[in-house]
Parts: C-alpha cells; structure tokens; sequence
C-alpha cells in the first residue's frame, strides 16, 4: 500500500477512535462529526489510489461526491447510501450554532452507538474495494 493511501486510512482510523472516545463521554454531536470525517477519509484514501502522483484527493467534504469520484457509489447498496445521506449533514451542521441545538437534540446515546457500528461496517467495505478495480 503506498504512503498516501496508508495516510488516509491511519487518520481515518484515528477520527473513527475518537468517534468512540467521543461517545464514551457522552459528546454525541461530535461522534457524528467523526463518523462522516472517517468515511470522508477511507473514500479519499480509494481516490488517492487513483490520483497521479502530484495530484491530492480534492478538498471536498460532501460523501456523495466522494463517493462517486472514488468510482463508489454505484457499487454502494441501498442501506449504504442512506447511511452517507445521513451522515452528510454531521459535517457541516455540526459547525454551526443555527444547526448545533437541533442536531444535538437528534444525537441520542442509541442513534450514535448505531453510527459507530454502521461506520465501521462502511469503512471496512470501503478499505475492501482498496483491493478492487
């Protein structure tokens, strides 16, 4: 695996260990933010497999543009691709305050131990098709 393909899979890695730091403590808002920020990187790291040497996975954090740039998203079953709809808006709603109390109010103690589980599984599949193509 080369060096910049292993750079966004070990910080994806690392964002996926804070996800589940974050909801051991009970900082709901930010195991969203996380989760998307883990997927955002295994897809990039499938785009850096694909990149020329000079060029960098580009600097977007949408999951369905992600997606279908990592030549993804059609191969992505149903549950999957909702599960990147809803991830998407942790992203950026997460940031600001006019979404934060709403969102908050949405990032229950369950729902985000069933984010940690599916962005597992998501990111198991996605560092599989590493080895695709």
């Amino acid at each position: 695996m080369s060096e910049r393909i292993q750079y966004w899979i070990e910080i994806a890695e690392y964002d996926f260990e804070t996800a589940k730091a974050m909801l051991q403590t009970g900082r709901y808002l930010y195991v969203g933010f996380m989760c998307h920020q883990t997927i955002e990187k295994v897809l990039k790291a499938v785009i850096a497999r694909d990149c020329a040497d000079d060029e960098i996975p580009p600097k977007i954090h949408d999951l369905i543009k992600l997606a279908i740039r990592a030549k993804l998203f059609d191969k992505l079953s149903e549950k999957q691709e909702k599960f990147i709809n809803s991830l998407n808006p942790l992203n950026i709603e997460a940031r600001y305050p006019e979404y934060k109390d709403q969102l908050s109010k949405s990032l229950t103690a369950d729902y985000c131990k069933a984010l940690i589980k599916e962005t597992e599984e998501l990111s198991c599949w996605i560092k599989s098709q590493l080895s695709t193509q």
